[in-house]
């Protein structure tokens, strides 16, 4: 096995992304295309990190216990609804963290394209 470099550039891949929709159950609005790159992957140590785009729509999301996201949104606008309580909109630029045990909903409102690092640990 080769070894692993030591920096990885956030630059989209040569393979092609995995091409998904939010399953039809979590549905609130559309049924957008998302696009995922994953450019970094450490099942020992819970991290993914990578390249994602999506269509406009919105889903319910629901993270576990362990699971943490940080993503960066390089164009595009997205609103992410907490239930219970209000929304936080980010456009090009922004960022945002999403807890464990994270309850809501994920919109897009313009084509989105963000850099994101998945901790589950």
């Amino acid at each position: 096995m080769p070894a692993m470099p030591t920096v990885i550039p956030f630059s989209l891949a040569e393979q092609p992304p995995v091409i998904d929709q939010p399953r039809e159950s979590r549905r609130e609005v559309g049924a957008p295309q998302r696009s995922t790159w994953t450019l970094y992957e450490s099942a020992a140590e819970g991290v993914s990190a990578g390249i994602w785009d999506c269509e406009p729509g919105r889903w319910r999301i629901e993270f576990g216990p362990n699971e943490h996201e940080y993503f960066h949104v390089l164009h595009g606008r997205a609103r992410v609804h907490e239930e219970g309580a209000g929304f936080t909109e980010v456009g090009p630029g922004q960022a945002l963290m999403i807890p464990p045990n994270f309850r809501g909903s994920f919109e897009v409102l313009e084509a989105l394209r963000k850099h994101f690092v998945i901790v589950e640990k």
